[in-house]
């Protein structure tokens, strides 16, 4: 299908497929089509309906109204994952595998072979070896989950694709969290997939990845389908400005300068941890410090060590000047420091709960009165952070666990900025959502430093360090190898300093 024909070849169609929670719409006459032996791409903002459409095509959710269509013909797909006897699978972006079991369980988890009550062990093991093989994973079918690295994880759920006779692979968010190099693995298996007629969908915010992988995009916003193109006719830049309605040649704002007088609010000296040697730096009032480096850099570790969350060998912390150490992250906040973790799913936020509670528990002392939480001054912050936020909720009531990923990190902000911190530190601000979200999140950490307030940005994206940062630290292996400003602060002095080419005493 592009722009709206129906493509004879797909073995599963979204045919004007709409979709309503209730009487919450979400989905609006929507078109897709699948084709074997092609990568078929799926973008749009975070809440343009991408998750939904995926859950209809695996057979989670059933469609308002419109059909789907399994071999040209209409189906009603079974539900709760059972589409997978059909060939139809999904990989959800948590991954769905059972850590404290082997690498042979998981994949025959639900189907194991056996004889006579059984388990045939020998012909399971077997299976994986070919299946390991066939996708280029140098791993035992006795390895544990927990002892493997994500790339591999992700693996693992190939191969269990592969063991199901996958036809239709859908893939949510499948290198959110891969390096480069994982992620060229990653796709050279794609490939494999493809020429063996494999027909996949890539649902991805990395627009870039989107455009190397994919033969044909569809692009959705607020529900509807926008359009559908060969690959060939979309850049990035159009990608994006398609999934928006509108320019991002503004995507990072212009900053202000930085007063080189304004005071020291962080002043870290000699900072040793288990993780980190030696770190020293200094953050001043209005600037947006970035801290870039390879995963495993140690970035992530300094300010967990900071902010109370890990232990501290030696070293010292300054706070407007005074020496201190927290024993918690409530302490760190009741100073004026307020940490934004990278996993807002497993560690920043509550997902079986609504957004209220999730608001307010950083901060919940400001909303206790006479020993019981005010729920009315609650209700008039989620009011507040909601507009202020732009956190895009068709019900307040929701279950966080069931918002996009872009307003989840949208509340997450909210919810340490309720605390009124004077120090805030973000790390990996948009993993895993869309540009146009970026756009507004990296708006908004230059509207907190033109306030006055002092932000450092952890980030693996180095276009982002660079787009919004006053000065950026680099670290390798656990220590600071430079400070960057001005015209100095690009991707090759970057690399340069965290592939350990160059070093430079930092004060």
């Amino acid at each position: 299908m592009l722009d709206g024909q129906i493509d004879t070849l797909s073995v599963l169609t979204a045919d004007r497929v709409s979709k309503s929670f209730g009487s919450v719409p979400v989905l609006f006459s929507v078109q897709m089509d699948i084709v074997p032996g092609e990568v078929h791409a799926l973008i749009g903002e975070n809440g343009a309906g991408k998750s939904t459409l995926m859950k209809i095509l695996s057979g989670f959710h059933r469609p308002t109204s419109g059909r789907v269509l399994f071999d040209g013909q209409e189906i009603d797909l079974p539900p709760n994952g059972e589409a997978e006897q059909m060939g139809i699978v999904l990989i959800h972006q948590e991954l769905n595998l059972a850590e404290q079991m082997t690498v042979e369980e998981n994949v025959f988890l639900g189907r194991e072979i056996s004889k006579n009550g059984i388990l045939n062990r020998a012909a399971m093991r077997q299976e994986v070896e070919t299946y390991l093989a066939e996708v280029g994973l140098d791993i035992s079918p006795a390895s544990r989950i927990a002892d493997l690295s994500i790339a591999e994880k992700q693996m693992v759920e190939i191969v269990k694709a592969i063991s199901r006779n996958a036809r239709v692979l859908i893939m949510d968010e499948p290198t959110a969290v891969l390096t480069e190099a994982e992620t060229e693995l990653f796709f050279r298996q794609v490939e494999r997939l493809k020429e063996k007629g494999v027909a996949i969908v890539f649902v991805s915010h990395k627009l870039a990845e989107v455009d190397r992988i994919a033969d044909r995009i569809t692009i959705l916003r607020d529900g509807q389908w926008i359009a559908t193109k060969s690959a060939q006719d979309l850049s990035p830049d159009a990608m994006a400005q398609m999934m928006v309605g509108r320019e991002l040649s503004d995507l990072y704002p212009p900053l202000n300068e930085a007063d080189v007088d304004a005071d020291r609010v962080l002043d870290v000296h000699n900072l040793c941890t288990d993780e980190v040697q030696d770190v020293s730096f200094f953050l001043k009032k209005g600037e947006i410090l970035g801290f870039s480096g390879l995963i495993g850099s140690g970035r992530t570790a300094v300010f967990e060590a900071i902010c109370g969350l890990s232990d501290i060998n030696s070293g010292e912390i300054l706070v407007d000047g005074k020496e201190t150490r927290f024993g918690s992250v409530a302490a760190a906040r009741d100073t004026g420091i307020a940490y934004l973790t990278k996993d807002r799913k497993e560690k920043g936020l509550l997902l079986a709960q609504k957004m209220r509670p999730n608001l307010t528990l950083f901060s919940l002392p400001k909303f206790v009165k006479r020993l019981a939480i005010d729920t009315a001054a609650e209700e008039k912050a989620l009011e507040r952070a909601i507009r202020r936020f732009d956190v895009r909720a068709r019900d307040p009531n929701i279950v966080v666990g069931d918002m996009s990923g872009g307003n989840q990190q949208k509340l997450l902000l909210a919810k340490v900025m309720e605390s009124e911190p004077r120090i805030v530190i973000i790390d990996e601000p948009t993993r895993g959502i869309d540009v146009g979200t970026k756009q507004q999140v990296y708006h908004f950490i230059a509207a907190l430093a033109a306030e006055g307030m002092s932000v450092v940005v952890i980030s693996s994206e180095m276009p982002e360090v660079i787009g919004v940062s006053h000065r950026v630290i680099v670290m390798r292996e656990g220590r600071i190898t430079g400070t960057l400003t001005g015209d100095a602060i690009n991707e090759n002095e970057i690399m340069r300093y965290a592939a350990g080419l160059k070093q430079e005493e930092v004060l």
